[in-house]
């Protein structure tokens, strides 16, 4: 049995159904319960702060993830727990900030603690470090919506983010196929993107003019403080105006690992047009 924490994300979602699709007996969690999940998947409501709330009991392979600013979770304890349980394989969500944003509290230092307490569980593991997600674009949908407008910071920086389709079928690889252990994948698109760029794609999908209104950066981290810690977007917002040189480049394990490119951001827009229409 596979146990999914984050079952709902958007990294999440897809994996629980690419483990479903394969045959794969999986436990979703999550906070909140899932409104649907594919047939033979069951939901557990469970918080990761909360160790004894983790239903380990019968699982052998693990997909753990920590949302950004999960600072109150014990994580030798929740894998100890795991462990004790029978999980031998967990496949780690982390961030590629762990590697570029060392000095950084969020992405950095309780990301770095988190790998290193999954290096040393006596599990076989495996660490994805991803770009920024594709999918963060979401929090434009309103405003596409109702006006036809995208507001952002930096809009002519173009950074390679990545699907989140693409994170779960690195997971999925990473839980069921055997040559993943003791690895470490950083996960980015195919091509750098900008904010403007990412405008431009969605008005091609929708047909009509969209429009991009450059945000300071003040404006872009007063929003960004209603979903997340300040120190987390202060973190993204120097990953957003100043990438660093690694933060730029293209990964090649998407493609090692798959087989095939990983996705652009126009694929997934494509995807979840509905959200903005």
């Amino acid at each position: 049995m596979i146990v999914v924490t984050g079952a709902t994300g958007n990294v999440g979602r897809p994996l629980v159904r690419m483990l479903a699709e394969a045959g794969e007996k999986v436990t979703a969690v999550s906070r909140t319960l899932p409104a649907e999940l594919p047939e033979g998947v069951q939901a557990v409501s469970a918080d990761v702060t909360e160790v004894g709330s983790l239903p380990f009991h019968g699982a052998e392979q693990l997909f753990l993830l920590f949302a950004p600013g999960s600072f109150a979770a014990d994580v030798p304890a929740i894998l100890t727990a795991a462990k004790d349980s029978g999980v031998r394989r967990v496949v780690l969500l982390s961030s590629q900030g762990v590697g570029t944003r060392p000095e950084s509290a969020s992405h950095g230092q309780f990301g770095k603690a988190v790998e290193t307490a999954v290096q040393n569980s006596g599990l076989e593991w495996t660490i994805l470090r991803p770009s920024g997600f594709q999918s963060n674009t979401f929090a434009w949908a309103d405003s596409v919506r109702e006006q036809r407008v995208v507001a952002a910071p930096f809009g002519d920086v173009a950074i390679p983010f990545v699907d989140p389709d693409d994170i779960a079928a690195m997971a999925a690889a990473a839980l069921l196929e055997d040559g993943h252990a003791g690895r470490t994948y950083v996960l980015t698109g195919p091509e750098p993107e900008s904010p403007r760029e990412r405008t431009r794609d969605l008005g091609e999908l929708l047909g009509e003019t969209v429009r991009f209104v450059e945000q300071t950066p003040e404006e872009a981290r007063a929003q960004m403080l209603a979903f997340m810690p300040p120190e987390v977007a202060d973190t993204t917002l120097a990953i957003l105006g100043a990438p660093t040189d690694e933060e730029l480049q293209i990964s090649p394990d998407v493609e090692r690992v798959l087989g095939r490119a990983p996705l652009p951001y126009a694929a997934w827009a494509a995807r979840n047009l509905p959200a903005f229409r």
